[in-house]
């Protein structure tokens, strides 16, 4: 689908006054600065996915640098991991993939950037939304509703090249209860965000993935030296919970999340004593016991 600008003619549904459209002339303005990662900010009023759009875009023949950001009001085809799809009305969240080229960083610890990105999403959201989020392994973003943990987002990490890497974010914001894709779903409104102002929500996690992104790149990808295993650790909800992963093969394995090791990987501790490392890729459902 051929993404549409967001300076296009509004079209009935995208008249509701509680749903502001976004400033992408103030999102320019604080983002793309001098010496930052965002290069250039894109907002499009509707798309089928960003991160098609931008892997898309950087294998294109011509090279994309690395800091492109591309925004959706609504994505129709948006595109969990292992090709799960989610819709959410438009202009109820934030829908957004951006465009990294890790050189200095050793391909194998690329599958650290979904979990940085976690990390990244969880503390804008604190500071801009006054909203805690915790990280399911791999890629879920989790809000507490009425005392119950709920997801509210996810990542998707695509390769772009040979030295590209598209990350995708999807966050609910002010859906209400009744435009749920399920019940068990929540969004920052339900939990209690002080602000639902997509504007300075994207601000506060785009921040915070260029200040995370850059630590763990100057660390070469090491993400114990740079404090980024121990954070995602201590906002993962994963951990110290009895879990069954699927894996391919129709193998299944039961145990313990103990640890998130320095490849990113989930180590489970099962009964019989032995620690067996997950990798995001093997897993085809991680389910709680």
């Amino acid at each position: 689908m051929t993404p549409r600008d967001a300076s296009e003619s509004p079209r009935n549904r995208w008249s509701d006054l509680d749903r502001p459209p976004l400033n992408v002339t103030a999102l320019r303005r604080g983002l793309v600065r001098e010496g930052s990662l965002w290069r250039e900010v894109d907002v499009v009023q509707s798309t089928g996915s960003t991160n098609s759009d931008l892997v898309a875009r950087a294998g294109g023949g011509r090279e994309v640098a690395e800091g492109v950001v591309l925004v959706a009001e609504e994505q129709t085809a948006a595109r969990g991991r292992l090709d799960r799809r989610w819709t959410a009305p438009a202009r109820s969240g934030l829908f957004f993939s951006v465009l990294l080229r890790p050189a200095e960083v050793p391909v194998a610890r690329w599958g650290w950037l979904p979990l940085l990105t976690g990390v990244a999403v969880a503390t804008g959201l604190s500071r801009a939304a006054g909203v805690d989020t915790a990280l399911k392994w791999p890629n879920d973003l989790l809000v507490t509703v009425g005392g119950e943990e709920r997801k509210a987002g996810g990542i998707l990490a695509e390769r772009a090249g040979d030295d590209g890497v598209v990350v995708g974010v999807g966050i609910n914001v002010s859906l209400r209860a009744d435009e749920l894709p399920v019940p068990t779903a929540g969004s920052l409104a339900l939990a209690g965000a002080v602000s639902t102002d997509r504007d300075p929500l994207l601000r506060g996690v785009l921040r915070a993935l260029e200040d995370w992104y850059g630590r763990w790149r100057g660390a070469g990808g090491d993400a114990g030296a740079c404090g980024l295993q121990e954070t995602y650790a201590a906002g993962c909800a994963t951990l110290g919970r009895v879990v069954r992963a699927e894996l391919p093969g129709d193998r299944e394995l039961v145990g313990e999340a103990v640890a998130v090791d320095g490849d990113g990987r989930l180590v489970l501790a099962t009964g019989e004593g032995v620690q067996e490392p997950v990798g995001a890729g093997d897993i085809v459902h991680l389910r709680g016991r």
